[in-house]
């Protein structure tokens, strides 16, 4: 291992070691003030719209992964450089470092509600790792002999070592402190209505579950760490052109009336035959009553709802009191909301994408207009309002795959929430559309399944779909991207029939 190599695995250690102080640190200054978090929230509020989407479409709900996952590498290298070049000049080490510290702490420092003491786990991570990048170089310089390699390899593991117990211990701390225990002891109340049960034949074989479970429900969003709020602290405010402003609490929310309802939600970036959308049973209480006590001022037409991390959407007023179950919502599928979908509320609005009305971890809703405030994705390219667009998808066969020729039973999901489907029809190649069998739904707000007996002959098929909702309008076949407002398009698959 030559002398290079040496220096720049002590940067790489030196910066592991920071990462993981910092952790620790950010256990008593919040969990959005360590370096890789802040920087990556910075990133995700700055970069473009095209870019945003890109991330989605590539990496679905795994972009904050990747997100992590690219900044780590990119800071290995950064660090690996810091430590070669340091080896030359100890200054260019003690520059690179304090430069590292000085981004996260600026980032730290923007999170929304950000503390006093927000820069404090950057700087702090900072300090240590230019002893350690001492330490270590001092040892690297020494004559290539067994002993002077054993000390080195010793105090790249130490480093190592205490980079992996500090950002374990980091997370630990943060998610004891975090409010799954207060989720817990959660006691929903009983809904003032409820739905019928799930009507016999709502699901079709090999398809998507007719109801999504709470750990496989999409997740898009903005935040890296998901808020942690304590219940028993958590208030929401209405305010702006209302004549009646309100503040409620959670206990006050509580023993307001609830009812459930199953309503299936959609991201806008949810490309043609793509899996970000689910349905769920809902519980929580109408918004409706709850914009009608505020007493919305005329020429209030948009409902703006603010997260605890400080993301923005705007909903019409109109909608939200046009008799639809829009919810402030606090239970999913009979439990309390997951941290992840917005734990202690959320809102759920049947209708229009996620990026305009499923606001998580909500705090605040301020009446005011679309002439005077544009929420977080419309500067970056998207529509003010984004009405959810007619779709439909083939869950069986799935692309690529082989059957037997004979009865292949085609089926998927078709969706045109709160007008409801009406019809769904196959082409196989060339042939003429065919109808397919709906299965039976619970309402027009969520996906309703289709399946069609296709007589398979041998060879490659292609496969397509479409749907018509209860308006009379059928899926359009021009193909358009998710930006600005929603794909559209017909989904297709190939299969091979021996």
């Amino acid at each position: 291992m030559n002398t290079s190599v040496r220096a720049g695995l002590s940067g790489v250690a030196a910066a592991a070691v920071a990462l993981g102080v910092a952790e620790i640190v950010a256990v008593v200054t919040g969990p959005l003030s360590a370096p890789l978090l802040a920087v990556g929230g910075v990133v995700v509020d700055t970069v473009p719209g095209p870019v945003k989407d890109a991330a989605v479409r590539v990496f679905g709900i795994h972009d904050k992964t990747a997100l992590i996952v690219g900044t780590l590498i990119l800071l290995t290298g950064y660090a690996y450089a810091i430590g070669v070049l340091a080896a030359r000049r100890w200054w260019i080490g003690v520059a690179g470092i304090a430069l590292f510290g000085m981004i996260g702490a600026v980032a730290a420092m923007t999170r929304h509600d950000a503390g006093p003491m927000a820069w404090l786990p950057s700087v702090a991570g900072a300090a240590l790792a230019v002893w350690v990048l001492h330490r270590l170089l001092g040892l690297g310089a020494r004559p290539a002999e067994e002993d002077g390699r054993r000390r080195f390899l010793k105090g790249v593991g130490l480093a190592a070592g205490l980079a992996v117990a500090g950002g374990a211990a980091g997370r630990l701390l943060t998610s004891r402190q975090a409010v799954q225990q207060a989720r817990d002891a959660v006691v929903l109340p009983a809904p003032r209505q409820s739905p019928p049960p799930l009507p016999a034949g709502v699901q079709v074989a090999d398809v998507t579950p007719y109801v999504s479970p709470n750990a496989d429900f999409y997740r898009i969003d903005t935040a890296l760490y998901p808020p942690q709020i304590d219940p028993s602290t958590w208030e929401l405010r209405i305010h702006g052109m209302v004549r009646n402003p309100i503040t409620i609490t959670w206990e006050q929310l509580l023993r307001r009336p609830m009812i459930e309802r199953y309503v299936t939600l959609a991201c806008v970036s949810n490309e043609v035959g793509g899996d970000l959308i689910g349905n769920a049973l809902w519980l929580g209480t109408p918004i409706r009553e709850l914009l009608d006590e505020a007493d919305p001022l005329p020429g209030a037409d948009q409902v703006v709802q603010r997260s605890a991390d400080g993301w923005t959407c705007g909903t019409p007023t109109a909608v939200l009191r046009d008799g639809r179950d829009a919810l402030l919502a606090v239970g999913m599928n009979g439990e309390p909301l997951p941290v992840a979908h917005g734990f202690p509320v959320r809102m759920v609005v049947p209708g229009l994408y996620g990026y305009v009305s499923a606001c998580k971890w909500i705090t605040e809703i301020e009446l005011t207009r679309f002439a005077d405030f544009d929420a977080y994705w419309v500067p970056r390219g998207w529509s003010a309002q984004g009405p959810i667009k007619l779709q439909s998808r083939i869950d069986t066969p799935r692309k690529g795959t082989k059957r037997a020729a004979g009865t292949v039973v085609v089926g998927g999901v078709a969706w045109a929430q709160h007008t409801g489907i009406a019809k769904v029809e196959v082409q196989i190649d060339d042939e003429p559309w065919r109808e397919a069998t709906l299965a039976a739904t619970v309402s027009a707000d969520t996906w309703r399944q289709w399946s069609y007996p296709w007589q398979a002959t041998p060879g490659e098929h292609r496969l397509r779909v479409r749907a018509t909702d209860r308006n009379g309008q059928t899926q359009t076949a021009t193909p358009a991207p998710t930006a600005p407002d929603g794909a559209t398009g017909w989904h297709a698959v190939t299969v091979r029939i021996d």
